[in-house]
Protein backbone atom coordinates (compact mmCIF):
# COMPACT_ATOMS: atom_id res chain seq x y z
CA UNK A 1 0.00 0.00 0.00
CA UNK A 2 1.61 3.49 -0.74
CA UNK A 3 2.96 5.49 2.06
CA UNK A 4 0.55 8.35 0.89
CA UNK A 5 -2.32 6.27 1.98
CA UNK A 6 -1.52 6.14 5.48
CA UNK A 7 -1.43 10.25 5.94
CA UNK A 8 -5.15 10.20 4.90
CA UNK A 9 -6.72 8.98 8.64
CA UNK A 10 -4.97 11.83 9.88
CA UNK A 11 -5.91 14.70 7.06
CA UNK A 12 -8.93 13.78 7.40
CA UNK A 13 -9.40 14.42 10.92
CA UNK A 14 -7.42 17.31 11.03
CA UNK A 15 -9.90 18.84 8.04
CA UNK A 16 -12.72 17.68 9.93
CA UNK A 17 -12.12 19.54 13.21
CA UNK A 18 -9.68 22.04 12.29
CA UNK A 19 -9.78 23.12 8.58
CA UNK A 20 -13.84 22.66 7.84
CA UNK A 21 -14.48 25.44 11.02
CA UNK A 22 -11.87 27.85 9.89
CA UNK A 23 -13.69 27.36 6.59
CA UNK A 24 -16.78 28.10 8.08
CA UNK A 25 -15.49 30.84 9.84
CA UNK A 26 -14.12 32.57 6.21
CA UNK A 27 -17.35 31.58 5.15
CA UNK A 28 -19.72 33.65 7.47
CA UNK A 29 -17.16 36.80 7.27
CA UNK A 30 -18.43 36.79 3.25
CA UNK A 31 -21.91 36.15 3.67
CA UNK A 32 -24.14 39.39 3.76
CA UNK A 33 -26.05 40.16 6.82
CA UNK A 34 -29.67 39.58 6.27
CA UNK A 35 -29.04 37.84 3.19
CA UNK A 36 -28.46 41.12 1.14
CA UNK A 37 -25.55 43.03 0.21
CA UNK A 38 -22.14 42.33 -0.98
CA UNK A 39 -19.29 39.96 -0.37
CA UNK A 40 -17.55 42.17 1.32
CA UNK A 41 -20.18 44.51 2.73
CA UNK A 42 -18.79 43.04 6.18
CA UNK A 43 -15.55 43.97 5.81
CA UNK A 44 -16.05 47.10 4.62
CA UNK A 45 -18.27 47.64 8.10
CA UNK A 46 -15.73 46.76 9.88
CA UNK A 47 -12.80 48.29 8.66
CA UNK A 48 -14.47 51.42 8.38
CA UNK A 49 -15.30 50.97 12.35
CA UNK A 50 -13.96 53.81 14.88
CA UNK A 51 -14.18 50.16 16.98
CA UNK A 52 -12.00 47.75 15.09
CA UNK A 53 -9.12 50.41 14.45
CA UNK A 54 -8.95 51.25 18.21
CA UNK A 55 -9.18 47.47 19.00
CA UNK A 56 -6.65 46.79 16.20
CA UNK A 57 -4.56 49.57 17.66
CA UNK A 58 -4.94 48.10 21.51
CA UNK A 59 -3.60 44.75 20.72
CA UNK A 60 -1.30 45.43 19.12
CA UNK A 61 0.49 48.16 21.60
CA UNK A 62 -0.11 45.83 24.57
CA UNK A 63 1.13 43.17 22.24
CA UNK A 64 4.58 45.03 21.94
CA UNK A 65 4.51 46.69 25.55
CA UNK A 66 3.86 43.23 26.98
CA UNK A 67 6.47 41.46 24.30
CA UNK A 68 9.34 43.75 25.33
CA UNK A 69 8.46 44.12 28.75
CA UNK A 70 8.82 39.86 29.28
CA UNK A 71 12.22 40.36 26.84
CA UNK A 72 13.57 42.55 29.98
CA UNK A 73 12.51 41.01 32.56
CA UNK A 74 13.45 37.65 31.72
CA UNK A 75 16.68 38.03 30.52
CA UNK A 76 17.41 39.91 33.53
CA UNK A 77 15.86 36.74 35.71
CA UNK A 78 17.40 34.38 33.48
CA UNK A 79 20.88 35.80 33.62
CA UNK A 80 20.40 35.42 37.39
CA UNK A 81 19.23 32.38 37.82
CA UNK A 82 21.86 30.62 35.62
CA UNK A 83 24.80 32.67 36.93
CA UNK A 84 24.56 33.61 40.32
CA UNK A 85 24.49 31.01 42.77
CA UNK A 86 22.37 31.17 45.51
CA UNK A 87 20.16 28.49 47.72
CA UNK A 88 17.01 27.15 45.28
CA UNK A 89 18.49 28.20 42.24
CA UNK A 90 17.54 24.77 40.70
CA UNK A 91 14.01 24.22 42.76
CA UNK A 92 13.27 27.93 40.96
CA UNK A 93 14.05 26.38 37.31
CA UNK A 94 12.19 23.77 37.68
CA UNK A 95 9.08 26.41 38.97
CA UNK A 96 9.56 28.05 35.83
CA UNK A 97 8.78 24.66 33.90
CA UNK A 98 5.82 24.12 36.20
CA UNK A 99 4.17 28.01 35.81
CA UNK A 100 4.03 27.68 32.20
CA UNK A 101 1.22 24.96 32.60
CA UNK A 102 -0.86 27.64 34.37
CA UNK A 103 -3.78 29.12 32.86
CA UNK A 104 -3.49 33.25 32.14
CA UNK A 105 -6.72 33.74 34.79
CA UNK A 106 -4.92 32.53 37.64
CA UNK A 107 -2.50 34.75 38.02
CA UNK A 108 -5.07 37.69 37.45
CA UNK A 109 -6.57 36.43 39.87
CA UNK A 110 -3.97 36.64 42.24
CA UNK A 111 -3.03 39.96 41.36
CA UNK A 112 -6.68 41.06 41.88
CA UNK A 113 -6.11 39.40 45.85
CA UNK A 114 -3.30 41.73 45.80
CA UNK A 115 -4.22 44.79 44.11
CA UNK A 116 -7.89 45.08 43.51
CA UNK A 117 -10.29 47.37 44.86
CA UNK A 118 -10.86 45.14 47.64
CA UNK A 119 -7.36 43.31 47.64
CA UNK A 120 -4.48 43.40 50.67
CA UNK A 121 -2.71 45.98 48.90
CA UNK A 122 -5.50 48.32 49.99
CA UNK A 123 -6.91 46.71 52.39
CA UNK A 124 -3.87 47.55 54.15
CA UNK A 125 -4.00 51.18 53.34
CA UNK A 126 -7.16 51.64 54.51
CA UNK A 127 -6.45 49.81 57.53
CA UNK A 128 -4.08 52.13 58.66
CA UNK A 129 -5.37 55.44 56.91
CA UNK A 130 -8.49 55.26 57.69
CA UNK A 131 -9.50 56.73 54.33
CA UNK A 132 -12.70 55.04 52.33
CA UNK A 133 -10.84 53.53 49.67
CA UNK A 134 -6.92 52.35 48.86
CA UNK A 135 -4.87 53.93 46.10
CA UNK A 136 -4.87 51.23 43.95
CA UNK A 137 -7.17 50.87 41.00
CA UNK A 138 -4.93 50.64 37.60
CA UNK A 139 -5.96 46.62 37.47
CA UNK A 140 -8.51 48.04 35.22
CA UNK A 141 -7.11 50.24 33.24
CA UNK A 142 -4.25 48.91 30.12
CA UNK A 143 -1.82 49.20 32.48
CA UNK A 144 -2.94 46.56 34.52
CA UNK A 145 -3.21 44.03 31.48
CA UNK A 146 0.26 44.75 30.75
CA UNK A 147 1.43 44.31 34.15
CA UNK A 148 -0.76 40.88 33.73
CA UNK A 149 0.61 39.90 30.65
CA UNK A 150 4.14 40.83 31.66
CA UNK A 151 3.68 38.67 34.77
CA UNK A 152 2.43 35.65 33.33
CA UNK A 153 4.47 35.51 29.59
CA UNK A 154 7.75 36.13 31.73
CA UNK A 155 8.70 32.16 31.69
CA UNK A 156 7.98 31.78 28.20
CA UNK A 157 11.20 34.35 27.38
CA UNK A 158 13.11 32.43 30.91
CA UNK A 159 12.79 28.98 29.20
CA UNK A 160 14.59 29.30 25.89
CA UNK A 161 17.14 31.37 27.59
CA UNK A 162 18.15 28.86 30.34
CA UNK A 163 18.53 26.03 27.58
CA UNK A 164 21.07 28.50 25.67
CA UNK A 165 22.77 29.60 29.14
CA UNK A 166 23.15 26.03 29.56
CA UNK A 167 25.04 25.73 26.31
CA UNK A 168 27.46 28.47 26.71
CA UNK A 169 31.01 27.74 27.23
CA UNK A 170 31.81 28.59 30.86
CA UNK A 171 35.39 29.27 29.78
CA UNK A 172 34.54 32.07 28.00
CA UNK A 173 33.28 33.80 30.72
CA UNK A 174 36.38 33.05 33.07
CA UNK A 175 38.96 34.27 29.94
CA UNK A 176 36.60 37.58 30.21
CA UNK A 177 36.97 37.50 33.49
CA UNK A 178 40.45 37.05 34.05
CA UNK A 179 41.33 40.06 31.10
CA UNK A 180 39.53 42.08 33.61
CA UNK A 181 36.25 42.62 31.63
CA UNK A 182 33.28 44.06 34.41
CA UNK A 183 30.33 41.80 34.67
CA UNK A 184 28.45 44.17 32.28
CA UNK A 185 30.88 44.29 29.34
CA UNK A 186 30.90 40.47 29.95
CA UNK A 187 26.68 40.28 29.61
CA UNK A 188 27.31 42.81 26.62
CA UNK A 189 29.69 41.16 24.57
CA UNK A 190 29.73 37.37 25.29
CA UNK A 191 26.68 36.16 27.03
CA UNK A 192 23.81 38.76 24.89
CA UNK A 193 25.29 37.35 21.12
CA UNK A 194 25.16 33.68 22.65
CA UNK A 195 21.16 34.92 23.96
CA UNK A 196 20.11 36.66 20.76
CA UNK A 197 18.38 33.59 18.81
CA UNK A 198 16.81 32.41 22.15
CA UNK A 199 15.41 35.94 23.34
CA UNK A 200 13.70 35.91 19.30
CA UNK A 201 12.52 32.99 19.80
CA UNK A 202 10.91 33.54 23.05
CA UNK A 203 9.86 37.22 22.10
CA UNK A 204 8.11 36.08 19.01
CA UNK A 205 6.16 33.40 20.87
CA UNK A 206 4.98 35.96 23.72
CA UNK A 207 4.19 38.28 20.93
CA UNK A 208 1.92 35.78 19.34
CA UNK A 209 0.40 34.87 22.45
CA UNK A 210 -0.31 38.06 23.63
CA UNK A 211 -2.03 39.19 20.62
CA UNK A 212 -5.05 36.50 20.89
CA UNK A 213 -4.80 36.66 25.10
CA UNK A 214 -8.76 37.02 25.80
CA UNK A 215 -8.64 35.58 29.72
CA UNK A 216 -6.58 38.45 31.30
CA UNK A 217 -8.55 41.18 29.78
CA UNK A 218 -11.76 39.92 30.78
CA UNK A 219 -10.35 38.79 34.30
CA UNK A 220 -8.93 42.03 35.43
CA UNK A 221 -12.48 43.92 34.56
CA UNK A 222 -10.64 46.23 32.25
CA UNK A 223 -14.18 47.99 30.33
CA UNK A 224 -12.19 50.51 28.83
CA UNK A 225 -9.33 47.90 27.28
CA UNK A 226 -10.97 46.38 23.82
CA UNK A 227 -8.73 44.13 21.92
CA UNK A 228 -9.25 42.11 18.65
CA UNK A 229 -10.57 38.58 20.86
CA UNK A 230 -12.63 40.82 23.01
CA UNK A 231 -13.97 42.34 19.95
CA UNK A 232 -15.36 39.40 18.84
CA UNK A 233 -16.50 38.17 22.10
CA UNK A 234 -18.79 41.57 21.73
CA UNK A 235 -19.71 41.06 18.48
CA UNK A 236 -20.69 37.22 18.75
CA UNK A 237 -21.92 37.03 21.85
CA UNK A 238 -23.50 40.66 22.68
CA UNK A 239 -24.42 41.62 19.65
CA UNK A 240 -25.27 38.39 17.93
CA UNK A 241 -23.03 40.20 14.57
CA UNK A 242 -21.83 36.83 13.64
CA UNK A 243 -20.70 38.27 10.20
CA UNK A 244 -18.57 40.88 11.82
CA UNK A 245 -16.97 39.06 14.73
CA UNK A 246 -15.88 36.56 11.67
CA UNK A 247 -14.23 39.76 9.87
CA UNK A 248 -12.43 40.41 13.06
CA UNK A 249 -11.99 36.17 13.20
CA UNK A 250 -10.57 36.13 9.98
CA UNK A 251 -8.05 39.49 10.63
CA UNK A 252 -7.06 38.18 14.09
CA UNK A 253 -6.04 34.52 12.33
CA UNK A 254 -4.35 36.27 9.24
CA UNK A 255 -1.99 38.19 11.92
CA UNK A 256 -1.60 35.38 14.00
CA UNK A 257 -0.39 33.01 11.39
CA UNK A 258 2.59 35.75 9.95
CA UNK A 259 3.51 36.07 13.51
CA UNK A 260 3.66 32.44 13.91
CA UNK A 261 5.39 31.75 10.73
CA UNK A 262 8.30 34.82 11.83
CA UNK A 263 8.06 32.83 15.41
CA UNK A 264 9.46 29.14 13.59
CA UNK A 265 11.70 30.58 11.35
CA UNK A 266 13.35 32.25 14.75
CA UNK A 267 13.14 29.32 16.36
CA UNK A 268 14.97 27.25 13.33
CA UNK A 269 17.43 29.84 13.75
CA UNK A 270 17.61 29.76 17.67
CA UNK A 271 17.87 25.89 17.25
CA UNK A 272 14.25 25.46 19.27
Amino acid sequence: MPRGVWALPPVAVLGLLFLYPLALVVQQSLTPDGGSGGTFDAYAGVFGSRAFREALGTTVWLAVGATLGCLVLGFTLALIIAFVPFPGARAVAKFIDVFLSFPSFLITLALLFLYGTVGMANGLVTEFTGAAEGPFHFLTTPWGVLLAEITYFTPFVIRPLLAAFSQLDTAQLEVAAGLGARPARIVRQVILPEALPALGAGGSLVLVMCLNEFGIVLFTGAKDVTTLPMLIYGKAILESDYPAACVVAVVNIAISVGLFGLYRVVSKRAGA
